[in-house]
Protein backbone atom coordinates (compact mmCIF):
# COMPACT_ATOMS: atom_id res chain seq x y z
CA UNK A 1 0.00 0.00 0.00
CA UNK A 2 1.00 3.55 -0.80
CA UNK A 3 1.85 6.35 1.41
CA UNK A 4 -0.47 8.44 1.55
CA UNK A 5 -0.01 12.37 1.84
CA UNK A 6 -2.72 14.73 2.51
CA UNK A 7 -1.88 18.29 1.57
CA UNK A 8 -3.62 21.62 3.57
CA UNK A 9 -4.38 24.78 1.29
CA UNK A 10 -3.81 27.71 4.13
CA UNK A 11 -4.00 31.58 2.76
CA UNK A 12 -0.90 32.78 4.36
CA UNK A 13 2.16 31.72 5.92
CA UNK A 14 0.60 32.52 10.15
CA UNK A 15 -1.91 30.64 9.10
CA UNK A 16 0.17 27.65 7.76
CA UNK A 17 2.70 27.83 10.67
CA UNK A 18 -0.19 27.78 13.12
CA UNK A 19 -1.45 24.25 11.53
CA UNK A 20 1.44 22.83 11.76
CA UNK A 21 2.14 22.84 15.23
CA UNK A 22 -1.50 22.30 16.24
CA UNK A 23 -1.62 18.94 14.05
CA UNK A 24 1.10 17.57 16.40
CA UNK A 25 -1.56 18.15 19.33
CA UNK A 26 -4.87 17.69 17.81
CA UNK A 27 -4.17 14.87 15.34
CA UNK A 28 -1.02 13.45 17.00
CA UNK A 29 1.28 13.94 14.18
CA UNK A 30 4.70 12.88 14.75
CA UNK A 31 6.71 13.25 12.09
CA UNK A 32 7.29 17.66 10.78
CA UNK A 33 4.74 18.53 8.47
CA UNK A 34 6.34 19.96 5.45
CA UNK A 35 5.51 23.59 4.78
CA UNK A 36 5.06 24.81 0.67
CA UNK A 37 5.04 28.19 -0.58
CA UNK A 38 2.48 27.94 -3.41
CA UNK A 39 2.99 30.94 -5.67
CA UNK A 40 -0.17 31.77 -8.11
CA UNK A 41 0.57 31.54 -11.31
CA UNK A 42 1.57 34.47 -13.10
CA UNK A 43 1.78 36.41 -9.79
CA UNK A 44 4.79 38.10 -8.56
CA UNK A 45 3.71 39.19 -5.20
CA UNK A 46 4.44 37.62 -2.30
CA UNK A 47 1.09 38.11 -0.68
CA UNK A 48 -0.99 36.14 -3.28
CA UNK A 49 0.67 33.23 -2.28
CA UNK A 50 -1.26 30.58 -0.59
CA UNK A 51 1.15 28.19 1.75
CA UNK A 52 0.14 24.43 1.66
CA UNK A 53 0.70 22.05 4.50
CA UNK A 54 2.07 18.66 3.43
CA UNK A 55 1.04 15.94 6.28
CA UNK A 56 2.52 12.25 5.60
CA UNK A 57 0.00 9.85 6.66
CA UNK A 58 1.84 5.99 5.90
CA UNK A 59 -0.63 4.25 8.52
CA UNK A 60 -3.75 6.16 6.67
CA UNK A 61 -5.00 6.91 10.14
CA UNK A 62 -5.86 10.72 9.96
CA UNK A 63 -9.45 11.48 8.53
CA UNK A 64 -9.91 13.51 5.46
CA UNK A 65 -12.98 14.97 7.14
CA UNK A 66 -11.38 16.24 9.72
CA UNK A 67 -8.88 17.63 8.30
CA UNK A 68 -10.84 19.67 5.91
CA UNK A 69 -12.66 21.26 8.86
CA UNK A 70 -9.59 21.24 10.76
CA UNK A 71 -8.08 23.58 8.23
CA UNK A 72 -11.65 25.69 7.61
CA UNK A 73 -10.89 26.63 10.86
CA UNK A 74 -8.00 28.77 9.36
CA UNK A 75 -9.82 29.65 6.33
CA UNK A 76 -8.51 25.95 4.19
CA UNK A 77 -9.21 23.59 2.69
CA UNK A 78 -7.64 19.96 2.46
CA UNK A 79 -6.95 19.67 -1.72
CA UNK A 80 -8.96 16.39 -3.06
CA UNK A 81 -6.00 13.60 -3.95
Amino acid sequence: MSDVRHVLVLPDRDAAEEVVEELGDRFGVADQPQLVRDALAGEDDAEDAQWLVVVEDPESRLDPTALDEFAAEYEGWLEAP
